[in-house]
């Protein structure tokens, strides 16, 4: 597909219309829609006849249905919920032009990567000015799901039980961010099906409404550094090592190594001694 601006015209180039717009393919999650912005426009004054038909095919015979529609500024011309024939004529006056819309709305039972293929063919005082085709899939959604909290980690194994035991539940992925309280992130498709999945596990509380962007989330995926948050000077306990429990003062921080070298509080003699970033608690911040 070509993501650039697409001008419809008849072999010879003298077609009474146009047709401007991008048709560049989209991804979809279930239930949501693709939509693409097009302006028709005469090549004269005069009124000119217009009509346009559509041809939709789905990936696969068992596909579910997509619902396609056709709309202007003034509202819909036509749609595939009606059970029309797709097929709409309207007359067009001026140069100015007519601005429609193509929407392909996926169903809420959608599987991964469910397509549409959309054939436009536009004709003008029945002569064909040409076609444009456009291409529609499914992808997954990030859900979030509300848990008790202390209990995130108890969810994911009730609901992955469920989804182990009871066959496609349309859940890929689960996660249970340390530093997130009360809540799990899923990556998946069908969100009437996951509700019910999610039903009747212990210590879940049900969907948050709507979608998550995985862009939000991008940093509960992106591991920090064990150094991370600790200071020079900050006021540390060890709780590994043979130094387990005992207080320290951070003297030095390699990054790179993910190492801080600190001094003991209780130590006869001052030695140095360095440990591993996630080997120590900050007590107190340096002021």
């Amino acid at each position: 597909m070509n993501d650039q601006e697409t001008a419809l015209f008849t072999p010879s180039g003298n077609g009474p219309i146009t047709l401007t717009g991008e048709n560049k393919a989209q991804r979809v999650t279930a239930g949501s829609r693709a939509v693409w912005k097009l302006v028709l426009k005469p090549r004269q004054a005069n009124k000119v006849k217009v009509r346009i038909v559509l041809t939709i095919t789905l990936g696969t015979e068992d596909s579910p249905e997509w619902d396609v529609s056709i709309s202007d500024t003034a509202g819909k011309l036509w749609e595939s919920a009606k059970l029309t024939k797709p097929d709409i004529e309207f007359n067009m006056e001026g140069t100015g032009g007519k601005e429609i819309t193509l929407e392909a709305e996926s169903p809420r039972g959608a599987r991964l990567d469910d397509e549409v293929r959309i054939k436009m063919q536009v004709f003008a005082e029945g002569m064909e000015c040409g076609n444009l085709e456009f291409f529609a899939n499914t992808m997954q959604s990030i859900l979030i799901l509300k848990t008790s909290i202390g209990h995130e980690r108890a969810v994911v194994d009730g609901v992955a039980g469920k989804v182990k035991t009871g066959g496609d539940k349309g859940i890929f992925a689960m996660l249970a961010p340390g530093k997130l309280e009360g809540y799990v992130f899923m990556e998946a498709m069908n969100t009437d099906l996951v509700r019910e999945t999610c039903r009747g596990v212990r210590k879940a509380k049900g969907l948050v409404e709507g979608e998550t962007k995985l862009t939000e989330i991008e940093h509960f995926l992106t591991p920090k550094p064990l150094v991370s948050g600790i200071s020079e000077g900050d006021v540390v306990e060890l709780v590994a090592g043979p130094f387990k429990g005992e207080k320290a003062r951070v003297q030095k921080i390699d990054e790179s190594k993910e190492e801080i070298t600190v001094e003991l509080f209780e130590a006869t003699v001052p030695i140095p001694v360095t440990v591993r970033g996630d080997s120590v608690r900050v007590l107190e911040k340096e002021r």
